[in-house]
């Protein structure tokens, strides 16, 4: 159980060291952004993609994370149960919870990276919306 409380303890932890790295759109040096500038391409860029967050074009992604973990939990679970019950009948239980939250921590550890980036919906939008205010995006980094 204790290990159980320190892998809860953690969590908040590691889900923060996942986040802020996300991809930002790269653009071309043409006519337009270097008329501009760098700050004023860094406000476009914000707008374009509070836009496509707007329209949803980024949904889904932490449904499919919490169902990936639910399932890498049950099946954790499961084999630490059959482990538990292998290695001595009155650990099955303690198997089961040590094998269903590691398992859960790792999917969602990993998955939380995942989620940091952008799907090749909304990285079209953010490109899309650029190029409509006059900005060639070559890719995202």
């Amino acid at each position: 159980m204790k290990t159980v409380l320190a892998i809860l303890t953690i969590l908040p932890l590691l889900s923060l060291s996942g986040c802020g790295t996300t991809k930002s759109p790269v653009l071309y040096p043409n006519h337009h952004l270097t008329t501009v500038g760098r700050e004023a391409a860094q406000a476009d860029i914000d707008d374009c993609m509070q836009q496509a967050y707007a329209s949803g074009a980024d949904a889904g992604k932490g449904k499919e994370l919490t169902k990936e973990t639910a399932t890498a939990g049950t099946v954790g679970a499961a084999t630490g149960a059959v482990v538990g019950a292998i290695s001595s009948s009155s650990d099955v239980g303690r198997g089961a919870a040590i094998g269903g939250a590691g398992a859960a921590t790792a999917r969602l550890v990993s998955g939380l990276f995942k989620v940091s980036e952008p799907t090749p919906i909304f990285m079209r939008y953010v490109d899309l919306c650029l190029h409509e205010k006059g900005y060639q995006p070559l890719g995202w980094r």
